[in-house]
């Protein structure tokens, strides 16, 4: 590299050289052109300085003075010039010899330099420019390193990966930042080696170097270094992975790292702060622990507990001590110890479980002890518990119930028995029947476990079998019994096909025994059935017995063949997925049906006709009624003149007669808009004494006229309800009109009120003669009054206007009476009509 430069230096003289000749050159181009300058006013001068009118010895012109001045400026350069040439080739002559000289050392410098770089112990890349292959020179005479440069430049080839990456990194590192390197490098064969880079005069330069023993066992310790360390990190990087926390402690038992996962347990940002603020991971007798154990022992794995976010949690700690200082690590096994605890549990609780069950269990392990029985085991072969909590063997067990004659003989007891525990070294579950001398038998059933261990499950079939014989008796008998029922039934399966049927079926829909058997679809049964019914059922029963609905409901209806007969069926969802559908003949009942039916529309539209004459009737009488109760009063009032006590008896009559045909019609005008719908109840708050009074006083002259006393209890009413006031005060005077009309004279009519949660009933009871079963049942009829020992015979409305009134606000009416017991008339109100309710919410 010192030649290189000499070179360098050597060739900017030779340049500087070639510049001071075209200096000198130029200075004598411009001292001529300054004597040419000179000249010329010199001439001009002179010119102007002889007068014109003096005569000079000689004769002058101006053309010879210009002459002689150009002659003297040319002189004048060209001697300059001469003396400048002179001088520049005398220091010319001098820098030649002198860089002769320098080109000689050069050389010698060049030669030494070669000389240096072909040595057998080191090898060099150069790089000239910034592009362009590298030029290698020198070479190292080691196993394993190539010799051409192609082979050289594959690193990957020769050198050790690791040093292959790191020597490429460096390598693009000096070219592209121009940072220089020494780097340890080792090849494949595991020879050390060392590289340095380094940049000079715009050439890179990489120098490959065999080293000393010495210096190979510093490169081999660096290479070992730089493993170390690359391990080192690699661990760490590891540590700082796991979720689980970890550190480091020094020899004075100081934290010197931690990794991520013990920060954030101990709440810290990160590990450099939780091991500047010593932030501690377990706790203070949990260190100490740690420390006691170490006094003997260099490694402690223990399951040991401390505080993480507010929850206390086990964690097993494994820490190593060594020379100077401790590792640890903690592994959060909290949800382990839950789920181990939860495993405990879980196998006491089906131990419970099974020791609960009916069947026999016990479970044997891989070599045949018994570990587990449950008392069905021990209820069903009658051994003693001492025994089996000794945990015997399998073949020591079947020895003992052989002997004890509970189990049956085996023509070859050994090879039976071994065929029978070949089951422990099986894969697949066994079966066995076992008929035991008693009378009994057993399933048995063997199921190999994972560990080798075998569970063996005895179920008692004797019952099992017994019912079966008593199901397929009682099956048996229900066939015989559907075969001869009058009504047809056929079940069908969840996929549309006939289960069973019996001959009415075929019978009552006219089809051929052979075509309705066992495994028919239905819609073969609905295709011959279709046309014989005026609106064939069977598409609806096929859709029933095939859908997917997950709501099945069944059905009934009726159907009319076309030969008149009429079949009521009906559909039945079975529990297991099945459909049975039933017919019986109806045709009788259906034309019985009818003829009623005729009969009771024509009575309906006779009660019609009646009710629409009366209503008719009453609307005519009211006007007439009205002018007969008007001239009845003005006759009263004697404003035509005084009347005699016979005329004032008959106006009184007419007055009285007048206002109960009054009555009659507005209880017909009510019922009439009862029945029409449109009758609307003015509901308010209803004052129950007021209301009771004001009914009292409409009453109290009939009572008075026959010495009949009227007894009001109020005690357990309430103070108010929401009902039509009017309604309920005409409810109460109907009442107890009808009290008044059937009560001997001096008795007493009782009204009471009492209210609850559920509404207001008010009761009104008289001691007459009571009403006779056969008249109770239509006391509420219309137009059909019952004398019945009443003084007077009504309309038949009184009562059927407080049963309609007393519906209309959501109520109903009960009678009490029975001949000689006389007669309890209850109406019960709500406290609220329910659409007065609803509007109120």
């Amino acid at each position: 590299m010192a030649v290189q430069d000499r070179v360098d230096a050597a060739q900017s003289r030779f340049a500087g050289d070639a510049d001071s000749r075209r200096r000198h050159g130029l200075l004598a181009r411009l001292a001529g052109f300054a004597l040419a300058t000179v000249a010329l006013p010199v001439a001009a001068l002179a010119q102007d300085a002889v007068p014109t009118n003096v005569r000079l010895p000689f004769s002058i012109g101006t053309v010879e003075v210009i002459q002689l001045a150009l002659f003297v400026g040319v002189t004048g350069a060209a001697m300059l010039s001469a003396i400048m040439l002179i001088r520049e080739r005398g220091r010319t002559a001098a820098e030649n010899i002198e860089f002769r000289s320098r080109v000689a050392e050069l050389d010698a410098a060049l030669q030494r330099a070669e000389a240096l770089l072909n040595l057998k112990d080191r090898r060099i890349l150069v790089w000239s420019g910034e592009g362009g292959k590298p030029e290698l020179v020198g070479a190292i005479e080691l196993p394993g390193v190539p010799e051409d440069r192609a082979t050289f430049m594959a690193f990957g080839r020769w050198l050790a990966p690791g040093s292959a990456a790191a020597l490429e990194r460096a390598i693009a590192a000096l070219r592209d930042e121009r940072q220089p390197f020494d780097l340890a490098i080792e090849t494949t064969r595991g020879m050390p080696l060392e590289a340095q880079g380094r940049v000079a005069a715009g050439h890179v330069a990489v120098r490959f170097l065999s080293l000393s023993q010495e210096r190979r066992d510093h490169a081999e310790l660096q290479i070992q270094h730089r493993r170390l360390e690359a391990d080192h990190a690699s661990l760490t990087g590891l540590i700082d992975a796991l979720p689980m926390p970890a550190w480091l402690r020094a020899a004075d038992g100081r934290l010197s790292w931690v990794n991520a996962a013990y920060a954030a347990a101990v709440e810290a940002p990160d590990g450099v702060a939780a091991v500047r603020e010593s932030r501690e991971f377990l706790g203070t007798a949990a260190r100490e622990q740690v420390a006691h154990a170490h006094l003997s022992q260099r490694v402690l794995s223990q399951n040991l507990s401390t505080v993480i976010g507010g929850d206390r949690r086990v964690f097993a700690v494994t820490d190593y001590a060594g020379e100077d200082g401790s590792a640890g690590l903690a592994c959060d096994v909290s949800e382990i110890e839950t789920v181990r605890a939860q495993y405990e549990r879980t196998v006491r609780s089906h131990a419970d479980t099974l020791d609960r069950l009916s069947t026999a269990v016990a479970i044997f392990d891989a070599n045949q002890k018994l570990l587990f029985f449950n008392q069905a085991f021990q209820k069903l072969w009658e051994l003693d518990h001492g025994f089996l909590g000794s945990r015997p063997d399998h073949t020591l067990l079947l020895d003992r119930l052989r002997s004890q004659g509970k189990l049956a003989e085996q023509p070859e007891w050994r090879r039976w028995k071994e065929n029978l525990l070949a089951v422990y070294r099986a894969i697949e579950p066994q079966e066995h029947l076992w008929h035991l001398p008693d009378g009994r038998t057993l399933r048995v059933v063997a199921n190999p476990q994972p560990d080798g261990g075998v569970t063996w499950l005895y179920e008692n079939l004797t019952e099992k079998i017994s019912l079966e014989s008593r199901y397929n008796t009682i099956v048996r008998v229900q066939g015989v019994t559907l075969d001869n029922l009058a009504e047809g039934v056929a079940v069908f399966g969840s996929d549309g096909r006939v289960r069973l049927s019996n001959p009415a079926f075929s019978a009552l829909w006219g089809m051929p025994p052979d075509l309705v058997q066992p495994g028919t679809h239905i819609s073969v049964i609905r295709a011959a059935c279709d046309g014989l019914a005026r609106v064939s059922p069977w598409g609806m029963m096929a859709a029933a017995a095939t859908g997917f609905d997950e709501e099945r409901r069944d059905g009934e209806g009726q159907v009319e063949l076309n030969d008149g007969t009429v079949l009521r069926y009906a559909l039945v969802h079975l529990p297991n997925g099945q459909m049975m559908a039933t017919f019986i003949d109806v045709t009788d009942s259906v034309n019985v049906e009818r003829m009623l039916k005729d009969k009771n529309e024509a009575l309906e539209r006779a009660d019609q006709l009646k009710n629409d004459f009366i209503q008719h009737v009453s609307y005519e009488l009211r006007s007439p009624l009205t002018n007969i109760i008007g001239f009845a009063e003005l006759l009263a009032q004697e404003v035509t003149g005084p009347l005699n006590p016979r005329q004032r008896d008959y106006v009184d009559h007419i007055a009285t007669s007048s206002a109960q045909l009054d009555t009659i019609v507005d209880d017909i005008l009510d019922l009439a808009t009862i029945d029409a719908g449109v009758m609307e109840l003015d509901i308010a708050e209803v004052p129950v004494e007021r209301t009771v009074r004001a009914a009292a006083d409409l009453v109290a002259e009939r009572l008075r006229e026959h010495r009949i006393a009227l007894a009001v209890d109020l005690s357990a009413a309430p103070a108010s309800f929401h009902a039509d006031e009017n309604r309920v005060r005409q409810i109460l005077f109907n009442v107890l009109s009808n009290a008044a009309n059937y009560a001997p004279e001096g008795s007493t009519v009782r009204l009471a009120c009492a209210g609850d949660e559920g509404g207001v009933s008010f009761s009104v009871h008289d001691d007459g003669p009571g009403i006779p079963a056969d008249v109770l049942d239509g006391i509420f009829r219309r137009f059909e009054p019952h004398p019945n020992g009443g003084r007077r015979r009504g309309a038949g409305l009184g009562l059927s206007i407080v049963k309609s009134f007393v519906e209309l606000h959501g109520g109903r009416v009960s009678i009490d009476s029975g001949a000689g017991l006389g007669t309890t008339v209850v109406c019960r109100f709500p406290l609220a009509p329910a659409g007065f309710r609803a509007a109120a919410e």
